[in-house]
This record gives structure tokens, sequence and C-alpha cells, in this order.
């Protein structure tokens, strides 16, 4: 069990890392005029032409080729907005897991997983270019680190893309499957993690939880064990990456493999899952190969805009496995979200919060579980009834809408509730 509290510690600290990302590059844009008003002309002609036009979109979006990235529907549109309107409610209100939600949101509205995944990437893109004041942390880059783990996360990126794109050739119900089971995995583990932690702390009467004995940088406090990042710094393997030269006299050094590897599984889990670079790169930077959180953040920055960038247009663009009207209203949503999830923070209990980032992981892994039959059974994997079948995947798709729905009615009426406290705040 202690590899697994390990593990959902830095999952954890992933997942934060990301949102304090994500919050601030949303504010970025929402601070500045040019931003806004460039915003407003990417999103434009979607808005005009889906009011102007009546197409019928199926129901299903795309078939065994590749899809067709124009379709524009008043109503899709307005979906996308509430999507990205709920997930960042999640990242601005809990500070984690929101963009867990968005594949799973955009698989059960009838999107399929590599389009939802391509969409989802480049979402994030979009947003980073737009809202990453990357000057303000060009000065925390270590320049080697950087090059290393891009060379890495650009191997990891082509790798992920091209078996997304191999199983969904071979089979387009095996990629929705495939896409499923990675999030029940990893929801799965997140959701049970944060309901036991939030049951302990509940009943411990406390209201924050901290990672006591952990030391980011190599040592077990409570033990005086060395961990792995002072391990993999002893390791000799040329060439060598010399950082965190301002923090310690004569830096530290890591072997540029180390480094490399990283990036790897970085940018194959971001190919992969659709969820960007930033989820992973914080708690590897610091847990694992033992580099400062101060150095970290900038290193982390460069990486998500290369990283989302090159997934979502060499690995799904040029493909056509991107649904740009999904992604734009998507982007509206989560910057209207965020900011007013981050201020209900101010006048809700941090006990609550825990709760329901816990409720709504496991809705998501509820919502790829019960979908899970059906698609086994399209592949002849299962033998099960048609109507036992599609009742799972309506449970599933039910639960994961009613409690994000629920979640979102809540902070919202929290919001308006309080908001002459909340101006006066301002």
């Amino acid at each position: 069990m202690k590899w697994g509290k390990q593990l959902y510690r830095m999952f954890m600290a992933a997942s934060q890392a990301h949102a304090r990302w994500d919050y601030e590059t949303s504010m970025n844009i929402l601070k500045d005029k040019k931003k806004l008003i460039l915003l407003g002309l990417m999103v434009m002609p979607i808005i005009l032409i889906s009011a102007a036009l009546a197409i019928d979109v199926p129901s299903v979006l795309g078939g065994y080729k590749a899809y067709n990235p124009a379709y524009y529907s008043t109503g899709i549109f307005i979906v996308s907005i509430v999507i990205g309107l709920c997930a960042g409610l999640i990242t601005g209100c809990i500070g984690a897991g929101g963009g867990f939600i968005i594949t799973p949101a955009l698989m059960s509205a009838g999107v399929k997983g590599i389009l939802a995944v391509g969409t989802d990437l480049f979402h994030i893109f979009a947003k980073a270019i737009m809202g990453t004041a990357v000057h303000k942390k060009l000065g925390n880059v270590s320049v080697g680190l950087a090059v290393a783990f891009l060379v890495g996360s650009g191997i990891g990126v082509t790798g992920g893309g091209f078996i997304n794109r191999a199983i969904y050739e071979a089979n387009p119900v095996l990629s929705d499957t495939f896409i499923s089971v990675v999030y029940v995995v990893l929801l799965g583990f997140l959701g049970f993690y944060s309901l036991i932690d939030f049951l302990r702390l509940r009943k411990a009467g406390t209201d924050v939880g901290a990672h006591s004995g952990e030391s980011p940088h190599g040592e077990d406090a409570s033990s005086g064990k060395i961990g792995l990042p002072a391990r993999l710094q002893a390791a000799r393997i040329p060439p060598t990456i010399t950082f965190d030269e301002d923090l310690v006299p004569g830096g530290k050094k890591i072997p540029a493999l180390f480094v490399a590897m990283a990036g790897v599984l970085v940018g194959f889990a971001a190919a992969i899952m659709g969820v960007g670079g930033g989820f992973l790169t914080f708690p590897i930077f610091v847990y694992v190969l033992g580099v400062s959180s101060f150095t970290t953040v900038g290193t982390d920055i460069l990486q998500i805009i290369f990283t989302a960038g090159l997934a979502s247009i060499a690995q799904y663009a040029i493909y056509g496995f991107i649904f740009y009207t999904l992604a734009m209203g998507m982007l509206l949503g989560s910057l209207i979200g965020i900011q007013v999830g981050a201020l209900t923070t101010k006048v809700v209990k941090g006990i609550y919060i825990r709760g329901f980032y816990a409720v709504s992981i496991l809705a998501g892994f509820i919502n790829r579980f019960f979908a899970l039959p059906s698609k086994l059974k399209q592949m002849e994997v299962i033998d099960i009834s048609d109507s036992l079948a599609k009742g799972l995947d309506q449970i599933g798709m039910v639960v994961f809408f009613v409690v994000i729905g629920i979640f979102a009615i809540w902070v919202i009426g929290k919001f308006f509730g309080n908001i002459k406290y909340l101006r006066g705040e301002a």
C-alpha cells in the first residue's frame, strides 16, 4: 500500500501543478484586452456560421475514415462550452483534476475517443499560446533540462499519436475501448485514493492533508534514507546536465538520459490521453529527478507548449482528428469556469472541495467503466444482450453528468450567493 500512497501523492501533485498553470494561463488571457479580442475573432466565425446554418450533425461524429473538423451546430457548440465550463469550475475550485473530465465528457456526448483526445490537446495548445507569459518564467528555465526533456517528449508524442491512430485504423471500437481503459485505470486509482484521503481527513477533523515525511529533493525526512532523485543524480552516464546553480553551490547534475526518458513518458501519456504534458512533468521533475520547484515551473511552461502543440498538430490535426468548434467552445467555457471556481474557494471549506474532487473523479471512472461492456460486446469479446450493454452505458452517462452538473450548480450557487462578499474581497 505504501507504493500506492506515494504514487497517489505524485499524481495529486501533478494534477495540482497543471491546475495552477491552467489558472495562471486563463487569468493572463482574461486580463489582456488584446488577447480577449483575438479570442473573440477566433470564435466569431463559429458563432455566426452555427447560428446561420442548420446542419444535421450525426449522433456519433465521424466514421471509419478521418473526421471532417468543419461541422457547425449551435447545439454541439453550446455543449462544448458547458463541458469547458464544468472542467474550469473543477480546476478553479478544487485546484486539480478538471482536465480529466473533458475526454470522458466528449466521448459520452458521442465524440469518438481519438477525436476527443486530439480536440482536448488542441484546446490546451490554443490556451497555452494565448495565455502563457513565458517571459516571466524564462529566468527559471534550465536550458539543458529543457532541451533533453523536449527531445524525449517529441519521441513520446510521436509514439503515442502513432499508437492511437494505428489502433483506430485497425478498429474504431478498439480505439474507444483502449482510451476508456486508460481512463478507467487512472481515474479509478485517483478517485478511490482521493475518497479514502477525504474520509480520513474528515474523521480526523482537519481541513488540509500534509505530505509529511516527504522531501522533493531525494531524502525521506522521517527515515534519513536516500531517495530515488539522489540515486539518479549520483549516476555518471554522460552527458550530464547541471541545474539549480542558483540554489545549490555548484549546482546539481543528472544524466541527460534520465531527463529524456522522463520526456518520453510525459509525451506518450499526453498523446494517448489528451491531458497535456504538464500533468506529469511537475511530479517527475520534483519527486523523481530532484529538480527544485523554482526550476520546474519555467521548464514546465515550455514543455506544455511544445508537447501539446506537437501532439495536437503533428499527430492529430493533419490526420483530421481535431474538432475545432469543440476546442474553441471548451476554451470559452473553461475561461469563465476557472475564474468563478477560484473565487468560490474563498467561501467554501477546503474539506468539501476535497470531497467533491473525489466524487467528480469517481464519476469519470464510473462513466468510462460502464461504457466498456458495450464496446467489448461490439468487439465480440463478451456476449451480453444489447439492452444490458446499452443500459450500463446509459447509467454511466447519467451518473457522470448528474454528478458534474450538481457540482457545477453548487459552485455557481455559492458564487452568486456570496457575490457581494466576493466583490468586497476583490
